[in-house]
């Protein structure tokens, strides 16, 4: 049974940068990554990393602001935030599953209860 907590969310301002972390239980190599909601929209993926080979793909929204990382030491994956803008406001989610580098939520079976971003 995969367990996923999310922690590291807060409120900043535009240009800050926040970095969010997700502890995993019970899961062994495939893929992870972060999906964002913001209020009204729909879930989206943001960023996907692939537990065994560290490769990663990024949302083109996010990329060169985004950095997604892990620590397998201590079953933990990174979402560094920086320049942070407005609408990157949304509660974000940790996500695992099986298939690689996916952003599509249908490729993740295990989902942690997300952590607020809001960017003033």
């Amino acid at each position: 049974h995969v367990q996923l907590v999310e922690s590291g969310g807060g409120s900043v301002q535009a240009g800050q940068s926040l970095r969010l972390s997700c502890v995993a239980s019970g899961y062994s190599d495939g893929c992870m990554g972060w999906f964002r909601q913001a209020p009204g929209k729909e879930r989206e993926g943001i960023a996907t990393i692939d537990t065994g080979d560290t490769s990663t793909y990024y949302r083109d929204s996010v990329k060169g602001r985004f950095t997604i990382s892990q620590d397998k030491t201590k079953n933990t994956m990174f979402l560094q935030m920086n320049s942070l803008k407005p609408e990157d406001t949304g509660m974000y989610y940790c996500a695992a599953g099986t298939a690689a580098l996916s952003l599509r939520m249908g490729s993740y079976n295990a989902w942690g209860q997300g952590t607020q971003v809001t960017v003033s």
